[in-house]
């Protein structure tokens, strides 16, 4: 089938893999958060697991919009774990035990992805892309809010 957007097929395979990216370490975060917000314990109990519920809460739907920004630039969405993990640069791995290393990895993976998602921008602005650049935009100023957010709770 054609697919006409004013992208040349080669652009929209390159944005769908920088799509393709910001998925994979969004889904990976939401998984890692969604692990620290059932693991967290100590006096900050409450606090903490209700910010990683807000969070997590806000990276899953986030991923719906992600991947059918992959699917409008007409290319599947990744089908498995592994494909996902493959181009993740956020490990899944939720392996801190207390609440201040959770905090910092998190906050890691935040800024991670805040680099993925720049990236994507850049090649975004590259090929005139403005459809994936309103999704990503939105993306981008979440990250650095909860990177914020987490940082803040750190001290």
């Amino acid at each position: 089938m054609n697919i006409n957007l004013g992208l040349t097929s080669e652009q929209r395979e390159t944005m769908a893999a920088a799509v393709t990216n910001v998925l994979a370490d969004t889904y990976a975060l939401y998984f890692k958060t969604h692990i620290y917000h059932w693991n967290v314990t100590g006096p900050r109990f409450h606090d903490l697991h209700a910010l990683f519920e807000l969070q997590y809460n806000e990276l899953w739907a986030a991923t719906d919009v992600i991947a059918e920004r992959i699917r409008a630039l007409g290319v599947l969405a990744p089908n498995s774990y592994a494909s996902m993990g493959a181009t993740a640069t956020v490990a899944a791995e939720a392996m801190q035990e207390n609440a201040d290393a959770m905090l910092a990895d998190l906050l890691a993976g935040h800024e991670a992805v805040v680099a993925t998602i720049r990236s994507a921008l850049e090649l975004a602005a590259e090929h005139g892309d403005e459809a994936t650049a309103d999704v990503l935009t939105p993306r981008l100023t979440e990250h650095e809010k909860a990177a914020w957010m987490l940082r803040s709770t750190l001290g």
